[in-house]
């Protein structure tokens, strides 16, 4: 017990110090953390020097922002967006609050405008003043000729709030009052700029651009000369009466007393809607404007808030409304001796700009629609998502006249042109020198797609309708229901030229299968082959490829010579007046290779009369496990030569 007492003791004394080595061990072993910019020596040397620096990073305090990452660096944001930067800036103290927020701001994209660590700009901005503005907003269209001087000392920030605002355009108060915040109404050069009318209870941007302007104290690009000169008058009440901005006269009776209604029509008959209502502020600004002759709206823009179907996107655009004048390249703005207020005649005014087409005027045959200057019955003149600015579908066009074509043409087998619905491939849709508007001679059209296959084959055969380029004696250029696009089913076809064909069919005893069907090319090719008759292969191989039984046995056992050398030495290709498509009756045709009246064959074939016998009851003409072509199955007596069991034989 004793001893035991004393071991137990060493064995907790060992354990107290193991532990306490593990201590010390533990203890020296400790690691010591590192800040995130130990590692990240390059964002330290890029940021940490710029006057304003983010107090996250400044602290280093980059896990308010960032989870930790191992080895592998990631960026993983707490949150995404500026769910991030709410976490520290209350949305209302930025404005989120407010009917008015910036775009970059509601999109939950502070970065656009604000770098998140540091920046050498104040409030961490990525650029000094206006400058960070023009990132989103084109420079050019505040730096013109004529600058708003408030603009060019102050910035955008004089007028505009940052963040959000109560006002339209981000302004940080109402216009009016925004603008006589500099401006003194009360003043005599103010009223006298203004011929004495009250402005200041209007809009200013009404005739003033209030960024930049190429005109003289800030007026917009184009000027109504009463504007310019100060003749208010010319058009409104006097200044001193109760409603001094009212109109003299209303609408297009005003407009006329400068305009010449009758000169802006130029003989026209057909007028434009607002035109002829005296609508005239429908399209232009009775003061100033951004775009040229006081009109609303840029270019095409303008007629789209009327023509609103117009304005959509196609992949074929055309030029004359996507680019220069627009919509004016064809019509009149006001009014116009021709439909639809255009310019010219349908196919005249298309010709002032397509002037090569006018020349296809003078061909053999030209199309109707063309002819008689109906480009819009084709094509969509504002712009198409088919080729050619097509209406629709070029056969679709085409089928809308010719309706009688598309129950023609849409078959089991197509023309890859017709099908791929380019009628084009083919035919010329204006005009052409050659019948049915085709682009050129038959043979020649072919050949643009068909050019390899249509050489002649050297040392062979070509079929006299292939090689003369008679396509079109075969073939449908459309579309049929047979395969292969032909005008008939193969033996009608054939039969049209090979006639002796057809008068051998009807005193026939056999037919060959594929002639009975009607399957010429299962033989022959109709172009062209390296071998005669036009074979796709040589005899016996061409039998064997429909005989794949008999091409097997001919392989595994003995096979009869003549069988295995030609088909034809025995059996005819088409029709015959034998059985089994031979060349003539069975005796004689062995009788060409086995000498019938000799000893031998009288001898084993027990001198029975060899026009009596029939030769393939007994022997096979193909092929045979037996030496003498002996069928597979025999009768026990035959096969072992004792005819005498069952017949009586005689003496011939």
């Amino acid at each position: 017990m004793k001893h035991r007492t004393i071991f137990l003791g060493l064995i907790v004394l060992l354990g107290l110090a193991v532990l306490g080595y593990s201590v010390v061990t533990a203890a020296e072993k400790k690691f010591t953390r590192k800040d995130c910019l130990d590692c990240h020596t390059k964002f330290a040397d890029k940021y940490i020097g710029m006057k304003d620096v983010h107090a996250p990073v400044k602290n280093k305090k980059c896990e308010d922002c960032h989870l930790r990452h191992g080895i592998v660096p990631k960026l993983i944001l707490k949150k995404t967006g500026n769910d991030l930067c709410f976490t520290c800036h209350a949305k209302e103290k930025i404005g989120m609050d407010k009917p008015r927020i910036h775009t970059a701001l509601k999109s939950g994209k502070c970065t656009t405008c604000h770098d998140p660590h540091a920046a050498q700009a104040s409030n961490l901005l990525k650029a000094e003043g206006s400058e960070l503005c023009y990132q989103c907003h084109k420079k050019e269209n505040f730096e013109k000729k004529v600058v708003h001087k408030v603009l060019q000392a102050q910035g955008c920030k004089a007028c505009h709030a940052s963040h959000s605002s109560a006002e339209n355009n981000m302004l940080v108060k109402a216009p009016i009052p925004l603008c006589l915040s500099c401006h003194d109404a009360a003043k005599g050069s103010f009223k006298k700029a203004h011929g004495e009318y009250p402005v200041e209870t209007k809009s200013c941007t009404i005739c003033h651009n209030p960024h930049s302007s190429q005109q003289p104290k800030l007026l917009k690009t184009s000027v109504h000369n009463p504007a310019s000169s100060g003749s208010c008058d010319s058009c409104h009440k006097a200044a001193g009466s109760p409603k001094p901005f009212e109109t003299i006269q209303r609408g297009g009776e005003l407009c006329s007393q400068c305009h010449d209604l009758n000169g802006l029509k130029g003989g026209g008959a057909v007028s434009h809607s607002p035109f002829a209502k005296g609508m005239c502020t429908s399209c232009h600004n009775p003061h100033d404007s951004e775009n040229q002759k006081l009109l609303t709206g840029d270019g095409n823009k303008l007629c789209f808030i009327c023509h609103a179907g117009k304005d959509t996107k196609n992949a074929f655009s055309h030029p004359a409304v996507a680019k220069g004048k627009g919509c004016l390249s064809c019509h009149a703005p006001h009014a116009a001796k021709f439909p639809k207020l255009l310019t010219a005649k349908d196919g005249e005014l298309c010709f002032t700009c397509h002037a090569k087409q006018k020349e296809s005027l003078k061909a053999k045959n030209v199309h109707r629609p063309f002819g008689q200057d109906m480009c819009s019955t084709c094509h969509d003149p504002h712009g198409s998502n088919f080729s050619g600015m097509m209406k629709d579908r070029m056969d679709k066009v085409c089928y809308s006249c010719h309706t009688d074509a598309e129950a023609r043409f849409v078959r089991s087998y197509m023309h890859k042109p017709v099908a791929d619905a380019s009628c084009n491939s083919c035919h010329s849709p204006h005009s052409s020198d050659a019948a049915k508007f085709l682009k050129g001679e038959v043979t020649a059209l072919c050949a643009t797609c068909h050019a390899d296959f249509m050489k002649e084959v050297q040392g062979g055969a070509n079929h006299m309708p292939f090689s003369q380029g008679m396509c079109l004696t075969c073939h449908d250029a459309h579309g049929s229901n047979v395969k292969g696009v032909l005008v008939s089913t193969q033996d009608k076809l054939c039969f049209t030229c090979h006639e002796e064909m057809a008068k051998g069919l009807k005193g026939s005893k056999s037919t060959h299968g594929p002639v009975l069907s009607g399957e010429c090319s299962k033989c022959h090719s109709p172009h062209k082959s390296k071998i005669n008759a036009l074979l796709l292969a040589q005899s016996p191989d061409i039998c064997l490829a429909c005989h794949k039984d008999l091409k097997t046995k001919m392989e595994k056992e003995k096979a009869h010579s003549p069988a295995a050398r030609d088909c034809m030495r025995c059996h005819k290709p088409h029709n015959s007046v034998e059985n089994a498509l031979l060349v003539k009756p069975v005796q004689p045709l062995c009788g060409e290779c086995h000498e019938l009246k000799g000893e031998a064959f009288s001898k084993s074939h027990l001198s029975i009369d060899p026009m009596a016998m029939n030769c393939v009851s007994c022997h096979t003409p193909h092929a045979s496990k037996s030496p003498k072509l002996f069928w597979d199955n025999e009768h026990p007596p035959f096969a072992g030569g004792s005819c005498e069991e069952c017949h009586v034989v005689g003496k011939r």
